[in-house]
């Protein structure tokens, strides 16, 4: 099976990197270096699909709004993607990394 290739348009992503700098602790504070910027997206990423979830049940149970589900549903979406996509350029550098001659 082979999955379509989605790619995030450069106005998601400046917005992703707008909302990591809003989110971002005053300079000098624990959590500014490139961990702690990854835990917080990835946090980012886990409450989206948390807000989708929720979404998602209120509307089977008759009190959700079916344009909230879909937008949440493709908010968190492009979270996922993103973080995987992360995750693959992650992979690569190191990948790159040993295979680099001493």
């Amino acid at each position: 099976m082979t999955l379509p290739l989605i790619t995030a348009s450069p106005a998601a992503a400046v917005q992703a990197y707008q909302a990591t700098e809003a989110s971002a602790p005053p300079d000098g504070a624990a959590g500014t270096d490139f961990g702690g910027m990854l835990t917080r997206a990835l946090q980012g990423a886990v409450e989206t699909g948390h807000a989708a979830d929720a979404q998602a049940i209120s509307a089977i149970g008759g009190d959700g709004n079916i344009t909230d589900v879909v937008t949440a549903v493709s908010k968190a979406e492009l979270a996922l993607q993103t973080t995987v996509a992360l995750r693959d350029r992650v992979v690569q550098a190191y990948q790159q990394i040993i295979g680099m001659p001493i």
